[in-house]
């Protein structure tokens, strides 16, 4: 979707465009390099581990043994190119995903998304809080004899989140998620090495059984493996707030003209575009070699998640069938599956792989879910607009005294969530029921959220421009892969809603 009144000039016409972009360092494409240049793909990836594999996972295999299994290959295949729209929209133009939204009639996703996200920010941190707390009232509290409560553990993990968070920044969460995802992907290696599952339960990956009273664990397990699609807009944040590649140079392409300056109040998609073709040859492999790097920290992070899930469900399913997985001292039934099958010794294995996963996802989201907050309200409030930007080198006065800047919304909404989310845990005294609710939730809100990621990419993103533009597969693939996840959530809201409202 061109528009000709309002193309960018070529670089051509700029005869020091080059020289500008002459200290662009290229990144190391080296698998080792590849590695250290991963984030927002690793963030996404831990911040769906804890409760989706830790507690629905086995809650899966504990009631239901293999027949769920079927689950997981449904999520992660078909929910694929909702996430991956994400990362190559903003590897494409700079901009996060939420200035897309802004274009579209009355901004409506944006209040769409604002809505929802409050919403999780409460109910759904609680359910990920709970899962981090149920780790330490295990350990500290059953084993040890601690008098400590689950809403005690869970406040004193929200008040060290958000106090890194504050203290930190983008680098914070992206640190904290590689720390935590190289501890849990050992110690969850290293146990199902030992203790494998048989090769015969194999088939059950491919066989759809739909057991009695599995409704609600089919819905959490598709609304939260990898993770709920909305978390896509965290990481399209979170890739602005890297600052690689099209991200770092797009503010110099705007005030050189080489792409339009984009305003959320005048919104024209078009303006969300980049044509590389009118960039210098070392901008345009600077921002292609970032690309990659982006969407293979995507796809490591998922391929790591689905076999992590997987080992899981099929441990739970071995030493674990049949459980109800319920109470508040899930975390101790969990923790068979280490100690039944390779002994007590396992028991502080298991502990520390649980507490990285459960804790890495409360935390990712305390960063995650007020950053929407605070990227919708400087796209529908012009106030914050001027006020834009949590970078802690970039913050002005008026961005720390104004209560309406981004960053004061931000940090309201991270105390909001705090509050609520421990309130809850507070009053609440089934803790596996509550995950399962916050999975479902995810679920239901997920397909408006994967069309319009996959809509903005494909009349964004120019055509021509063949390294971004999506291949026809992805196109047919994604388009596909949305009618199929409508039409799982509607049958879920069906079963989980529907008929236990209002009966058959």
């Amino acid at each position: 979707m061109e528009n000709p009144q309002s193309q960018p000039q070529d670089s051509e016409e700029y005869p020091e465009v080059e020289s500008r972009f002459s200290d662009l360092q290229m990144p190391d494409l080296t698998p080792r390099g590849l590695i250290g240049h991963f984030g927002p793909g690793i963030i996404l990836m831990m911040t769906g581990i804890g409760t989706s594999h830790l507690v629905t996972a086995p809650v899966a295999g504990g009631r239901f043994a293999y027949a769920l299994l079927w689950c997981i290959p449904m999520a992660y295949v078909f929910k694929y190119y909702g996430f991956e729209m994400a990362f190559r929209f903003t590897n494409a133009t700079g901009k996060s995903l939420i200035e897309a939204y802004s274009t579209a009639w009355k901004k409506w996703p944006l209040w769409y998304v604002l809505v929802t996200t409050l919403i999780q920010c409460a109910i759904g941190q609680a359910g990920r809080l709970i899962a981090a707390a149920a780790v330490l009232y295990y350990l500290f509290t059953e084993v040890v004899g601690w008098g400590f409560t689950m809403t005690q553990y869970g406040l004193v993990l929200a008040l060290i989140s958000v106090a890194i968070i504050l203290r930190g920044s983008y680098e914070a969460v992206e640190i904290s998620a590689k720390l935590l995802a190289a501890i849990l992907v050992v110690s969850a290696l290293f146990v199902y090495i030992q203790a494998p599952a048989p090769l015969s339960e194999m088939g059950h990956f491919f066989l759809v059984e739909i057991p009695d009273g599995s409704w609600l664990v089919i819905a959490g397990f598709l609304g939260l493996l990898p993770t709920g699609i909305d978390v896509s807009l965290q990481a399209s944040e979170w890739g602005k707030a890297k600052k690689k590649g099209m991200s770092k140079i797009r503010d110099q392409l705007e005030d050189m003209g080489l792409a339009n300056r984009f305003d959320p109040f005048a919104p024209d998609v078009n303006d969300l575009a980049v044509y590389t073709s009118r960039l210098p040859s070392n901008a345009v492999q600077y921002c292609q070699s970032w690309f990659k790097i982006g969407t293979w920290d995507f796809r490591v992070g998922h391929v790591i998640s689905f076999g992590l899930a997987c080992i899981f469900v099929l441990l739970a399913a071995v030493w674990m069938y049949p459980s109800p997985v319920e109470g508040r001292a899930v975390m101790g039934e969990i923790a068979t599956i280490f100690t039944d099958s390779l002994g007590p010794a396992m028991m502080s294995v298991f502990m520390v792989g649980a507490f990285a996963a459960t804790f890495s996802t409360a935390f990712n989201y305390f960063d995650g879910w007020p950053r929407i907050v605070g990227a919708c309200c400087r796209n529908l409030f012009h106030g914050t607009a001027e006020l834009s930007g949590l970078d802690p080198n970039e913050l002005t006065d008026a961005h720390r005294k104004t209560f309406y800047s981004e960053y004061n919304i931000y940090r309201v909404t991270m105390i909001y969530s705090l509050i609520t989310s421990v309130a809850i845990i507070a009053g609440f005294e089934r803790p596996v029921f509550l995950v399962l609710v916050a999975s479902a939730l995810a679920a239901f809100v997920a397909p408006v959220i994967f069309f319009l990621n996959l809509y903005y990419c494909l009349i964004v993103i120019p055509k021509e421009d063949k390294a971004f533009y999506p291949s026809n597969f992805a196109r047919l693939f994604g388009w596909f892969s949305l009618t199929v996840f409508t039409v799982l959530t509607l049958i879920l809201i069906y079963w989980t809603l529907w008929l236990p409202i209002f009966g058959s």
